[in-house]
């Protein structure tokens, strides 16, 4: 599984932009549809919420593909 961290300057992410901005998803109507579907879980759990707060320490994983919120 590959695991990164996506730095931040806020305070949280919505979870449909983070996965636009780590590249997870392609477009926002991808993340839609990801999220939604429950291919998408946050900190080991599905998630259908695209407007998640993900703050700094959550994890989101699409896939094999694991990202770490991290806010500087």
């Amino acid at each position: 599984m590959k695991s990164e961290i996506i730095k931040i300057n806020d305070e949280f992410i919505k979870l449909d932009s983070l996965l636009k901005f780590s590249g997870l998803a392609e477009t926002g109507g991808e993340a839609k549809v990801l999220i939604q579907s429950g291919q998408v879980f946050v900190n080991g759990e599905v998630c259908t919420m695209r407007g998640k707060k993900m703050r700094d320490g959550d994890k989101a994983q699409y896939g094999d593909r694991i990202v770490e919120v991290s806010v500087v």
